[in-house]
């Protein structure tokens, strides 16, 4: 049998809402302090454009402008925009709709967006709150009101840039830790893909789904301090040097313990090499002890790990890792229940074509009374306790 530490991460996941062809954890570095904050203003009457453009002149903007919805997605697929302006009543969608696609889209989600209109009453402003309007502003406009508004805004964009780089800087970090091996490549991609198909197919939240899917990047960062003579070692590890080995899990959470934003991911970082029976480490939990999350990773991990070519082994058939998952959960090493659920669930997953992984596995189609769906049904009841 492998041991553990052979196994040293989807596609990025359409559904949680990330850009087509962007990689939501690539680093394009930080902004230059004196780059100049970038306004787009979709309205579709020219002297309503014009007159914010006036307002916001002093202050030195880059005031972009679309009189169309379909323009301004445009604009924002090819320019970097800071904050949005919009008018309640637009032509093709509504403001309202355009600021509700806008929060929807990992791309654009985090842009502050103010929403105009002419007639402010409880209807339309629970209508833009809904849609997640960050703001209103009521026409006529007060010019000093419009400027107070948008620097705040663009102040409040500032931090959270400078927190997504904060972030960016961690995925490349982790990235690095796997370039380190050459016979790695995708690991952390095909990791997230797992571990998220799985997670959908229990019915995990889509905040749990996020925290798999960069659980997937982020499990192994700890390694970036260990020594390349012990992480690429032929043989056994000594005593020492196992310790050293285990301490990349501690690390780990360490390093991403004050990013609150990955809170989720810390039990994933610090727990996925815990056993059922106890044996893990780094703390020894057992059985439900070990977070759900971390349990669903290792699993994907071991799995990638079997199923990819390393110096020391060929690449395992799907049947054949299958076959020593469950063997290490028959002795005591792995949840059983949750290695059965994976088997099952990629049996079909393995009926497709290779790019489906990743893809969503609902149980809509499952005979309420076959294995998984009672599985499944399980797994949902420990989600619930």
């Amino acid at each position: 049998m492998l041991p553990d530490e052979v196994f040293p991460g989807a596609a990025v996941d359409p559904g949680l809402g990330a850009p087509p062809n962007k990689d939501p954890w690539s680093w394009e570095g930080p902004r230059e302090a004196a780059q100049t904050p970038s306004i787009l203003v979709v309205d579709a009457l020219d002297i309503n454009r014009r007159l914010l453009k006036g307002i916001l002149k002093a202050d030195r903007y880059h005031i972009l402008e679309a009189a169309r919805p379909t323009n301004a997605l445009l604009q924002l697929d090819s320019e970097r925009v800071d904050l949005v302006i919009v008018d309640l009543a637009m032509p093709e969608i509504s403001g309202t709709e355009f600021c509700r696609l806008l929060k929807n889209t990992r791309a654009t989600q985090l842009i502050p967006v103010i929403m105009t209109t002419s007639v402010l009453n409880a209807e339309n402003e629970i209508a833009g709150i809904d849609s997640g309007a960050d703001d209103f502003l009521v026409k006529p406009l007060r010019p000093d009101l419009v400027r107070t508004r948008v620097r705040t805004m663009l102040r409040n964009k500032a931090l959270i840039d400078s927190l997504e780089q904060a972030e960016s800087i961690l995925f490349a970090l982790a990235r690095s830790v796997e370039h380190r091996d050459p016979d790695t490549g995708m690991h952390c991609e095909r990791l997230a893909a797992y571990s998220v198909a799985l997670g959908r197919a229990i019915g995990l939240s889509a905040a749990d789904q996020l925290a798999l899917h960069r659980g997937g990047y982020l499990h192994d960062i700890g390694k970036v301090g260990i020594p390349d003579a012990i992480l690429f070692k032929g043989g056994l590890l000594t005593d020492q040097e196992w310790q050293i080995m285990r301490h990349h899990t501690i690390r780990g959470e360490e390093i991403c313990r004050p990013m609150r934003s990955f809170a989720a991911v810390l039990p994933i970082i610090r727990s996925h090499h815990e056993r059922w029976d106890g044996s893990g480490y780094p703390d020894g939990l057992r059985g439900a002890e070990i977070p759900l999350l971390a349990r669903i990773l290792q699993v994907a991990d071991i799995y990638d790990a079997l199923t990819t070519a390393r110096p020391y082994k060929p690449a395992f058939s799907h049947s054949h890792a299958i076959e020593i998952l469950l063997e290490e959960a028959r002795r005591g090493w792995r949840d059983p229940e949750l290695v059965r659920l994976f088997a099952e669930v990629f049996a079909q997953v393995f009926q497709q074509p290779d790019e489906n992984i990743g893809t969503e596995l609902t149980t809509a189609s499952l005979v309420p009374t076959s294995p998984l769906h009672l599985s499944l049904e399980n797994m949902r009841r420990e989600l619930l306790k």
